[in-house]
């Protein structure tokens, strides 16, 4: 009869599990942040005059959390007035060119972001290694 410690794979089972606790709660605070800075710019290019005055406040943004992910959704919150305006207005219609304001808002965001995760691998790394 063989007999095994596996008290240092427990150890380090538990190490891994409250290294991806952390990705998980400090990947949220990232995602949140890309998502608001995408809204936030996003409302700024929507277009607005007087046939778009609620339109902008209809942009909004929220935070799915699964058990292995966290994802931002940004675009118009169909409670909002004006929120059917949004695909018209991002990639227009036969009569009327697009005013894209989604995608250029996410396009700015995107390298603040890789650095954000990046930053945030590195911290995981250097805490849990």
């Amino acid at each position: 009869m063989t007999t095994v410690d596996m008290s240092q794979v427990d150890a380090f089972a538990a190490h891994l599990l409250r290294a991806g606790a952390d990705a998980l709660d400090e990947g949220e605070k990232v995602v949140s942040k890309g998502g608001l800075n995408v809204k936030t710019r996003a409302r700024a290019l929507a277009p607005h005059g007087p046939h778009t005055p609620y339109y902008r406040d209809s942009i909004r943004y929220d935070i799915e959390r699964g058990a292995a992910s966290v994802q931002a959704n940004v675009g118009a919150d169909d409670a909002r007035r004006q929120w059917g305006l949004s695909n018209i207005l991002e990639y227009g219609t036969a009569d009327t060119p697009p005013q894209p304001h989604f995608t250029p808002a996410a396009d700015e965001e995107e390298p603040r972001f890789y650095a954000a995760s990046e930053n945030l691998a590195a911290w995981l790394v250097e805490r849990y290694g």
